[in-house]
């Protein structure tokens, strides 16, 4: 996603401004009034044109460069929403029909920006960024919270009964733009002129009745999904930090309306009713995830050599749980860096913090298996890979998750005939069966067949992780592919389902190409 080939789109202020201070739900927030808002209905688009709308949206994120599949991160994430989903349907914020009929998917992006966003269809967007700087699961877990309510709360939706006039293409459009501003804003700075600044400042007040019900729905959601509502105020003051450090003069209005003390002393408040304690805020495993998001997001060497010297990793002074996140972040940039040797050097430092802290058992264990981790991926990432795998095997799970799965695949591919190897393409098949939208699973299962010889399997492999990540062109490409090589080749035994599969698959994705081509 170019920003500048988006501003074209960006001609509507008004629009662009709306979904900046709206969707973007982690932007500064407003003046808050006592009673609660009216905030109207979503009758003005349907649950079918809003997923749609979003498919749309997403497919462009997916584009992105800044798109990142990162098997460690994605199931941290994962696990912090899973109970929030669970709590909104028990409370009775998410619909039987909103939950099938929408996304629900998360998509992670490289960006060093404090940032979340919400968009229509059930999807959401993180900036490393914003899982780098929060310091608890209770705090990542209230933006999701806040978020997701953006969506159970259909706020977008409402939002455009507002452009009634506007086509989805053209809202998904200015959608887009505002994402493209939120990382470059100066594309922006030609907005704020003349009478368009009145037409903006009339949008605000919508946002701010939706910042306030996403508040309160967020709240209500989190307590009941077992976090801590502190995570609330925590997230707030962060966030009121890094308004400051990532506004850049680009946007007057939000600048003056900072995020309110007035949120945070509603936040408060609801604590004091909830009975909220605080938690001990020492998560070991919590600061490697930090510190892996601040390590992703830093791709300029000077950045990455920064990391490699933070005081923390030796100082006597710091707390377990920052000497933990800071030999993390450095061993990822020596991997960046290629500096094997040292990238092994702080691996092994961070094994001997963590273990002296944590027994096998105890409830922290979950920080030395991403030890582990870390350290099968330092090994194969320095072309070690019997090493990664023996290292992978030292985790004696009875299931693999999938960070594990994905990078024991990831060593198979990459050595000679292994016995395992039928075993791991066997658990990737179910992986794919169980989460049809898992693009990268689906790629790591078409080179393993590909290497094993069942090309038919492996091109329809190649056109699921394409359709997984929504390129229909390109997943009709891949299902011809299949279906040249089958009309081609000799089949083997289970090659004419798969053939038939590669067919029926090859239908759909171009009915969705003219339906696509149909919206333009």
């Amino acid at each position: 996603m170019k920003t500048k080939t988006l501003k074209p789109l960006l001609r509507s202020p008004k629009w662009v401004l709306t979904v900046l201070v709206c969707a973007l739900g982690m932007q500064p927030a407003w003046t808050q009034n006592n009673a609660l808002p009216t905030l109207g209905n979503s009758e003005g688009i349907s649950l079918g044109a809003e997923r749609k709308l979003g498919d749309r949206i997403a497919r462009e994120l997916y584009r992105d460069p800044d798109y990142l599949e990162d098997p460690v991160l994605d199931e941290y994430i994962q696990r912090l929403w899973a109970p929030l989903v669970k709590a909104a349907v028990a409370r009775g914020e998410l619909s039987p029909e909103l939950q099938e009929r929408f996304a629900w998917r998360i998509l992670l992006g490289r960006d060093r920006s404090v940032n979340a966003f919400a968009l229509p269809g059930g999807y959401l967007g993180v900036h490393l960024g914003l899982i780098a700087v929060v310091s608890s699961n209770d705090e990542l877990a209230s933006v999701l919270a806040h978020e997701l309510s953006h969506v159970t709360q259909r706020h977008i939706a409402r939002s455009m009964d507002e452009q009634g006039k506007m086509t989805p293409l053209l809202i998904g459009s200015m959608i887009l733009g505002a994402l493209a501003i939120s990382k470059n804003p100066q594309a922006a700075t030609g907005l704020m002129v003349g009478g368009q600044a009145a037409a903006i400042q009339s949008q605000l007040r919508y946002s701010r009745d939706m910042e306030r019900e996403a508040d309160r729905v967020g709240f209500g959601v989190l307590a009941d999904a077992g976090y801590d509502t502190q995570g609330f105020v925590g997230m707030f003051a962060k966030l009121q930090q890094a308004a400051g450090v990532n506004d850049n003069g680009a946007f007057p209005y939000l600048r003056s309306h900072p995020l309110t003390t007035e949120r945070i002393a509603d936040m408060q408040s609801r604590l004091q009713l909830n009975n909220s304690t605080a938690r001990p805020s020492t998560d070991l495993a919590q600061a490697m995830m930090a510190a892996r998001a601040r390590a992703m997001s830093q791709n300029s060497p000077e950045a990455l050599k920064a990391w490699t010297q933070d005081g923390k990793a030796t100082s006597a002074q710091a707390t377990p749980a920052q000497k933990a996140g800071a030999l993390y972040a450095a061993t990822l940039a020596h991997l960046q860096l290629r500096n094997a040797s040292e990238a092994e050097r702080t691996a092994t430092a961070l094994s001997g913090v963590v273990s002296s802290l944590v027994l096998p058992n105890a409830p922290q264990s979950d920080a030395l298996r991403l030890v582990t981790l870390l350290q099968a991926e330092v090994a194969a990432k320095n072309d070690r890979f019997a090493q990664a795998l023996k290292t992978l095997e030292s985790l004696n799970h009875t299931t693999l998750p999938r960070p594990e799965l994905m990078a024991t695949a990831e060593a198979f591919l990459r050595l000679p005939e292994q016995p395992g190897r039928t075993k791991i393409t066997q658990l990737l098949r179910e992986q794919v069966t169980l989460n049809p939208h898992d693009a990268q699973a689906w790629n790591t299962l078409a080179r393993l067949l590909a290497m094993q010889g069942q090309m038919l399997a492996s091109l329809r492999a190649e056109g699921e992780a394409q359709m997984a990540r929504m390129d229909w062109s390109g997943a009709v490409d891949r299902f011809r592919a299949a279906q040249d090589w089958a009309k081609n080749n000799r089949l083997q035994a289970g090659d004419h389902i798969e053939a038939s599969i590669v067919d029926a698959r090859l239908r759909q994705t171009q009915a969705l190409v003219r339906e696509m081509q149909t919206e333009r």
